[in-house]
């Protein structure tokens, strides 16, 4: 009797541990599908005076707030995105706002993509270009 509980016991675990080996195999892409890719060129590229972030698949962003180029880091978690710190250039533009080289995160709302300072002032919003 007690051999027969001693294999059952560890028939049991094994299938216990097995299931947990395959779960942790599991495709983990599909785990929340309503998130979106927030990859791509927001905001106009190449116009004067306006801003535009290109969020590339390898973390890098790149962009520029209408005057100054900008280069960067980016990491998305659900429907936000924080953004490493930005190298820019420092071109004497005038009536160029500055914004989005303020932007520490942004949050995707709706169709477009909100952002942030560290503080969690709003500083803009960008549509995505299609």
């Amino acid at each position: 009797m007690i051999g027969s509980r001693s294999r059952a016991l560890r028939s049991l675990v094994l299938v216990t541990l097995l299931g947990a080996a395959l779960t942790g195999c599991a495709d983990a892409s599909g785990a929340d599908a309503s998130v979106e890719d927030l990859g791509g060129l927001w905001g106009t590229q190449d116009t004067e005076g306006i801003a535009s972030v290109d969020l590339a698949t390898d973390g890098t962003a790149t962009g520029t707030d209408g005057c100054n180029r900008m280069t960067g880091t980016w990491e998305q978690n659900g429907n936000q995105v924080a953004f490493g710190e930005w190298a820019t250039t420092r071109m004497a533009c005038p009536s160029v706002d500055t914004w989005l080289s303020l932007a520490v995160k942004a949050t995707h709302e709706g169709e477009n993509l909100v952002f942030f300072d560290e503080n969690g002032v709003e500083l803009g919003t960008l549509q995505p270009n299609s």
